[in-house]
């Protein structure tokens, strides 16, 4: 029988190998002292290079038509190929170092040391990019880049004789004369050794022709080798990156689970950060520039009421509906579909993300709707309308719309946030007048905001435009479109919008209760302190709990149908009292949420978690289950341990600065 033979990358990969085994023998044989076979040694290192060399430069001219048959997993073995070659290429140049004619005053113990733990470290690289996921090659790049940021913080507890110095190379950020006897001068893009580090910040550092001195730690940065043999990256920011690290969907792609265009999602990756961009940050007053008054919030010396500013936007929107978006493949259970929406002027997030929930028909599989009907009050993770302001005063201000799901993988059983789409409606002509408030039909585009013409659909490209009207008319109609409907505020939304933050997003039905809550804490921030200078905590379980509150969706649905409840049994004068309506959302937070949001038994939110979301709704919903004040004070109810965070409010770490 013939023997088998062998694709382009089976190739690489068994070159790859012979080459590993060449790299451990030789480390094992460097690692014995003898001084003789020092330069052939180092022959054989630079010969082991420029091999590794010629075969990244083989496989990066691979691709997946080359294969003599099908290869599951084409991309993601490519990559952990690459990787192999980078470690092995770090290694050895690793060894060359230490095998340069000046590296004597090391000492063979410290440099026997580095070579050790380089050893380790590899070994360990080798084995877990065999079986690291897509996902966690994409987070490995975000821990590379908080290795570096966290070596200067421990760089001020590292003496001259620090383990493992030899085995890391930096790169000159800038040229460097040196002025005194013993500095290194050093020139920009300049390769260098650190041989010690001191707590004074003078790194003493050999450069390529083997010269010593010092040089301060701020002119160098760790070099990461794949610099040195792939592309340029480009250099956007932080923000830019993390929504660009797409080597997660490179592979559901190429399984066939996610259409072309699917990223992952940009604003839940922004929201997993921390509270920057959730309603709880921005329905906090904002301090002026001086810190000692409010930019947002004033009060009116007349009425004793907050008074109502205007925004540069202030409008309510109706999401409609989603057409043509293309469904996620069989590899992946799909557990929420939905869209995020905020403030954005082209480069950067002005307002929190809020987030609407879509209804799916399976017999409509490329269409989301919103605001389904129901019998009750309808969640407002679930309605449609919205309501935006926002005082930035940018041309390109407008509202980023993103398109995401929220899926589990089958096989694996991981979770993760894709985006399928985003869409802009920009707020402003180029005139600087706003566009006119109807209903509005944009076009879903594929990738992110940060990148340019990338499709949803490939057909369009693969076959070219048609040039027929018809042909035309077939083709818009299979374009994925986000139907929006804006509309202009009513007198009594406008009063009750102009009592919120400038800058802020959210549901429409919970503007009264937000409302409500900007009046209290207005009484506590400007009536009740004694002067503007006092920061002192303030003793109030409402403004130190609601924010919180805020951010979960099923309680303010406990929220609201609570308050509905008991605003049906005032009087229609009683509804137009701020006092009334004051002390009336004070009880009813109490005596329904507050309990709720501290209980026990009450598991913590999880986004698109079926058993989390259905176990909060039993004790939300439940009578016999649901807890009171009393059941609270009770000696026989299990207790949270007492923060202090839950009952007082403190102004200086709440403030939006």
């Amino acid at each position: 029988m013939p023997p088998k033979r062998r694709g382009p990358l089976q190739t690489v990969q068994r070159e790859t190998d012979d080459i590993k085994r060449k790299v451990d023998a030789l480390v094992q044989h460097a690692a014995e002292p003898d001084e003789s076979d020092r330069t052939e040694t180092l022959e054989r290192c630079k010969e082991l290079q420029r091999a590794v060399e010629e075969i990244m430069k083989t496989l990066k001219k691979l691709s997946k038509a080359d294969e003599l048959a099908p290869v599951g997993n084409y991309d993601q073995c490519k990559r952990e190929e690459e990787k192999r070659l980078l470690t092995l290429y770090e290694r050895l140049q690793s060894l060359a170092l230490q095998l340069q004619p000046h590296d004597e005053t090391a000492g063979p113990s410290s440099s026997q040391r580095d070579q050790e733990s380089e050893e380790e470290n590899s070994d360990e690289e080798d084995e877990s990019s065999e079986d690291e996921d897509a996902e966690e090659e994409v987070q490995d790049d975000d821990d590379d880049d908080d290795d570096d940021d966290n070596a200067d913080s421990a760089d001020e507890d590292i003496g001259p004789t620090a383990k493992g110095q030899g085995s890391v190379t930096y790169i000159a950020l800038s040229a460097f004369t040196g002025e005194e006897e013993g500095d290194l001068s050093i020139q920009k893009g300049e390769v260098l050794r650190v041989v010690s580090k001191n707590k004074d910040g003078w790194w003493l550092a050999q450069n390529s022709k083997g010269q010593k001195g010092l040089v301060p730690k701020t002119f160098l940065k760790v070099r990461i080798i794949s610099q040195a043999l792939t592309d340029k990256t480009s250099n956007w920011n932080t923000v830019r990156k993390a929504v660009t690290e797409i080597d997660a969907t490179d592979v559901l792609s190429a399984m066939g689970a996610i259409p072309p265009g699917f990223r992952p999602s940009t604003l839940s990756r922004l929201l997993e950060e921390g509270r920057s961009y959730r309603a709880s940050h921005f329905i906090q007053p904002k301090l002026s520039q001086s810190q000692l008054s409010f930019k947002d919030l004033h009060m009116d010396p007349d009425t004793g009421k907050v008074h109502g500013q205007s925004s540069r936007v202030g409008l309510i929107l109706t999401l409609w509906n989603c057409r043509m978006i293309p469904p996620p493949g069989v590899g992946l259970q799909v557990l929420s579909r939905h869209i995020r929406l905020c403030a954005f002027d082209g480069t950067q997030v002005l307002s929190n993300i809020h987030t609407v929930r879509a209804t799916y028909n399976s017999k409509s599989p490329k269409t989301w709707s919103f605001s389904p009907r129901m019998t009750g009050m309808l969640p407002c993770l679930l309605d449609g309308d919205c309501f935006l302001r926002c005082d930035s005063e940018s041309p390109d201000l407008g509202i980023l719309f993103e398109l995401g799901v929220t899926y589990i993988r089958n096989s694996t059983g991981e979770r993760g946030d894709l985006s399928c789409g985003w869409a802009f409606l920009k707020l402003f002509d180029e005139s600087g007048a706003p566009i006119a408030l109807r209903t509005q039909e944009l076009t879903v585009h594929g990738g992110t905001p940060f990148e340019k013409d990338s499709d949803m659909d490939t057909t369009s490209t693969k076959r070219g435009y048609p040039t027929g009207v018809f042909q035309q008319m077939l083709l818009s109609r299979k374009i994925p479109k986000l139907v929006v409907k804006l509309k202009s505020v009513k007198t009594r939304s406008r009063e009750l919008l102009n009592l919120l933050p400038d800058t802020i997003v959210g549901s429409l039905s919970t503007v009264h209760l937000l409302a409500t809550y900007r009046q209290i804490l207005a009484d506590a921030l400007l009536l009740d302190r004694i002067t503007m200078y006092n920061a002192d905590l303030i003793c109030s379980s409402v403004l130190a709990s609601f924010p919180d509150v805020l951010d979960q969706p099923d309680l303010m649905d406990a929220f609201r149908k609570s308050w509905t409840e008991s605003e049906s049994n005032l009087r229609r004068s009683d509804k137009r009292d701020i006092n009334v309506l004051k002390q009336m959302f004070v009880s009813v937070y109490m005596g329904s949420v507050f309990p709720l949001l501290y209980s026990v038994e009450m598991p913590a939110p999880c986004w698109a978690d079926e058993e989390v979301e259905s176990q909060r709704a039993r004790i939300i919903y439940s009578p016999s289950q649901k807890p009171s004040v009393e059941t609270l004070l009770s000696s026989q109810c299990s207790h949270q341990a007492f923060d202090i965070t839950q009952v007082t409010y403190d102004l200086i770490s709440s403030a939006q600065h």
